[in-house]
């Protein structure tokens, strides 16, 4: 009773969990989508208007644009002249402080009053802090404003002092050399404070006075006047007149108070639905991964990220956002999951991304072929250089695909939109960052890839060193159970690399006790001194010894699932039968002789445990014949079938039927019987012993 309402709940807690996605997927991408209203109108410098007549339906002004408005502030920055307020006082304050420093330390007058009229000089000019006068030679900028006695005089910034320049003079003029020794006793730099104050409020007000004069307009354009006609090029001028009326409407519409929130509404229908559509295609198409949270984390963990980096590529305005590599998504979907889903997922990031451009059509058409081309590039991913190949062919169909497009809408070559095809390049060089990136979301959201399955079935690895040197016997069965189980997984279109790791890890378990088991035996046998159910025991327990030396050694779960699984729920038949033919009036605890499972739940589990079964049997064969090969095979797989070992896993009858084929026929060639070389006749012709 208790499963049967767990069971009913589960169906509200689905539909929860998916609102619950959906709602904190659009909150994130709708956040940072800009909130400026984007224009139904596309429309380029060259290139013809495609739409009707278009009619000023009120005055505007004509704004200049942003280029323009930036090169006029800079250029007349050159009548700013910043102010600084002067201090008449300073000067005597600090000759009476160098006078009774003097008194302190010599009574020579003459150097005293050299000294004294050389600082009045440099007080004449003026001193300012020496940030302050490195800014000013930065920004280039020649003279100064010093407000005086309520009068503002204009000084050649050349003629004015620094500290640290005032003090290099007082250091270096000549007629101070007799004693430079006191000249340091007398901390110079304590006497040389500025005079020149940078005053804030009036360089600020003059700044916005000399900006204030710039005016950000052109001309008028008047209600009723024709902006475009269809077909007419729009000219640089007539670009410039475009903006500026769009310009205007939103500001209209700003105010009138309807265009923040039409907008925020629009972008959350948008969205919510474009995610809907792709939660459907996976609750029909591929409803397993909403049971796996790893795989529903990165797919919308892809989902977000994309759409926010282009919202927030777009407000800063600092680069096209044609160099974002869009085609990592699917490729990396590709990767970690299935090709249908890295199209479908594809789709649909393409479409949120392109919410805030300007041109969105172009976008998804480019980043819909570029990332088809990935998917078909990339169908598997064990070598860097594939990852460098996909990338070339995703970059040399932009380029291409780009070509062609502008070659609908322009003829003229010296017309192409170069620009475009560099960010192409920098999107196919920032691709290779894929490859670190899958290592990264592997450890991140718990995948294998075929890299890391690559890289676990070298036989050099630790584990697979000690197994070949403990338990010989165990490594080669593992050794060819890998064989076998591959060539099978290639027929049936399963995971090749997969079962062959799996197959490869299946067994370590034996390290524990690997006498016990057939293959590594020589002779004496210790289950005779042994009861059946004790060595059941011990057998059976290799499938636990070996998931406590997964986990020491940091295997992936995938690998895992394969030791638990390759035994599934099955007995340890040699054991039970004798034990029933032992016991035969007593009732028989099966659970004794009886795998923890579970059975197999993927096509590549069922694929091992046939291979394990298939290949373990085969070396009991007393004949290996055509025959008792196909006998054999047959027997163990339709048994395993009738135990229901496959019920949970998704393969088929004609799976189990190609399975079969190829058990056979690499058996056959295994075990196939040599021929006999013949020996050498010795002749009796006594020339042939001569020679």
């Amino acid at each position: 009773m208790k499963n049967e309402a767990q069971k009913k709940r589960l169906p509200a807690q689905n539909i929860f969990y998916k609102f619950a996605l959906l709602l904190v997927s659009v909150a994130c991408i709708v956040y940072f989508l800009p909130r400026e209203k984007q224009s139904s109108y596309q429309f380029e410098v060259g290139r013809p208007w495609p739409y009707g007549q278009l009619m000023a339906e009120f005055d505007f002004p004509i704004y200049k644009s942003d280029e323009v408005i930036a090169k006029e502030k800079d250029s007349i920055m050159q009548f700013y002249f910043p102010y600084y307020q002067e201090n008449d006082t300073l000067l005597r304050h600090q000759t009476t402080r160098l006078k009774n420093k003097f008194l302190q330390l010599s009574p020579e007058t003459r150097f005293e009053n050299t000294l004294l009229s050389v600082l009045k000089d440099i007080y004449a000019h003026g001193i300012m802090a020496t940030e302050h006068y490195s800014a000013l030679q930065k920004d280039s900028i020649e003279f100064i404003s010093v407000y005086k006695d309520k009068a503002a005089n204009k000084r050649p910034v050349a003629e004015v002092y620094s500290t640290k320049s005032a003090y290099e003079l007082l250091m270096n003029t000549d007629s101070l050399n007799l004693d430079r020794n006191l000249l340091q006793q007398l901390d110079l730099l304590d006497v040389l404070i500025p005079n020149l104050t940078y005053d804030k409020d009036r360089s600020e007000a003059l700044i916005d006075e000399l900006q204030s004069s710039i005016s950000y307009t052109t001309d008028m354009v008047f209600s009723g006047t024709k902006i475009v006609d269809r077909g007419e090029i729009v000219t640089p001028t007539t670009y410039r007149i475009l903006e500026s009326w769009l310009k205007e409407s939103q500001q209209r519409e700003s105010e009138i108070g309807q265009d923040k929130m039409a907008l925020l509404i629009g972008q959350i229908i948008f969205v919510s639905i474009i995610l809907l559509c792709f939660i459907i295609y996976l609750t029909l198409f591929r409803n397993d991964y909403f049971e796996k949270i790893h795989t529903t984390a990165l797919l919308f963990s892809i989902m977000i990220i994309f759409p926010v980096l282009t919202s927030l590529m777009v407000r800063a305005n600092l680069f096209s956002v044609y160099i974002i590599p869009y085609a990592m998504a699917p490729m990396i979907i590709r990767v970690f999951l299935d090709s249908r889903t890295a199209s479908m997922a594809m789709l649909t990031l393409t479409v949120l991304c392109s919410i805030g451009l300007r041109f969105p059509y172009e976008f998804i058409l480019i980043q819909v072929v570029s990332g088809w081309a990935s998917i078909l590039s990339l169908r598997e991913l064990s070598q860097r250089s594939q990852l460098m190949r996909a990338a070339a062919i995703v970059t040399l169909v932009n380029v291409v695909f780009y070509f062609g497009f502008e070659m609908i809408h322009e003829n003229d070559l010296t017309k192409l939109n170069v620009s475009m095809y560099k960010y192409f390049c920098v999107n196919g060089v920032l691709l290779l960052f894929t490859y670190p990136l899958l290592y990264m979301l592997e450890k991140l959201f718990s995948f294998t890839s075929d890299v890391t399955l690559i890289e676990l079935s070298n036989i050099n690895s630790p584990l697979m060193q000690r197994l070949s040197e403990v338990a010989p016997g165990t490594f080669q069965h593992s050794m060819q159970v890998a064989n076998l189980a591959a060539e099978v997984a290639k027929k049936v279109e399963a995971k090749s690399q997969l079962v062959r790791t799996g197959a490869l890890y299946h067994d370590i378990g034996k390290l524990q006790d690997p006498v016990f088991f057939t293959e590594n035996q020589t002779g004496v046998n210790p289950h005779s001194a042994l009861t059946e159910t004790q060595s059941a025991e011990i057998i059976i327990n290799h499938v636990t010894h070996g998931l406590k030396l997964a986990e020491k050694y940091n295997l992936p779960t995938i690998i895992k699932d394969f030791i638990r699984t390759h035994h599934g729920e099955g007995m340890a038949s040699y054991f039970y039968i004798s034990y029933k033919n032992n016991h035969p009036d007593e009732e028989i605890d099966e659970s004794k002789f009886r795998y923890p499972g579970p059975n197999p739940t993927t096509k590549e589990q069922a694929i091992l445990m046939m291979a394990d079964s298939v290949e373990a049997a085969s070396r009991s064969l007393p004949e290996y014949t055509e025959e008792s090969i196909g006998k054999l095979v047959d027997k163990i797989i339709d048994g395993q079938m009738n135990n229901g070992n496959f019920l949970l896993c998704p393969i088929t009858f004609r799976d189990i039927a190609l399975a079969k084929q190829v058990f056979k026929e690499k058996l056959k060639t295994i075990y196939h019987t040599r021929i006999q070389y013949p020996d050498l006749k010795v002749t009796a012709d006594p020339h042939h012993n001569k020679q």
